[in-house]
């Protein structure tokens, strides 16, 4: 088992050094969801929400938030990110499935570190502005099922969820 690299020798809290390690091109995929009433979704959809075009909104703000992970989780590097996709696609619940938004976001840069955070980062803000677009009309919403897909570059080479 690999041990925890922002842990220093004696436990303590620390960044890690990437000053030695070599800039590749590395890349990041998460997804998340946010369940939400039918009606909802549908005034999404329609244009018809009353604080105006919602997942626009929602998508800058998840890109804005990868371009500042580093300033909301400790120990993170700055990164100079030269790519961000949010993508949110509606679901209207028709059939079996759930309503609601499923949310990815993509992350790219060459550097020396990973870009898995920024990713993350990217789907939870944009999971937490759908909601506090929406809260008003619907206070039942859940954010759920964040986690990383497929990550590529660096020492570890490629890594996808089965």
């Amino acid at each position: 088992m690999s041990k925890l690299t922002h842990l220093d020798d004696t436990g303590a809290a620390r960044m890690v050094d990437v000053t030695d390690k070599a800039a590749t091109s590395r890349e990041a995929r998460a997804e998340g969801f946010i369940a939400m009433q039918p009606e909802t979704v549908a005034m999404i959809i329609e244009g018809e929400h009353p604080k105006g075009d919602v997942l626009a909104t929602a998508r800058i703000a998840g890109i804005m938030a990868a371009k500042k992970t580093h300033e909301l989780i400790p120990l993170c590097h700055a990164l100079n990110l030269t790519s961000v996709k949010v993508e949110l696609a509606p679901k209207t619940g028709d059939g079996d499935g759930e309503s609601g938004v499923q949310i990815t976001a993509r992350c790219r840069l060459t550097g020396q570190t990973g870009v898995e955070m920024e990713a993350l980062t990217a789907v939870n803000v944009a999971a937490l502005t759908l909601y506090d677009m929406c809260k008003a009309v619907d206070r039942g919403m859940e954010i759920g099922r964040v986690r990383l897909l497929e990550k590529q570059g660096g020492r570890s080479g490629h890594w996808k969820r089965s």
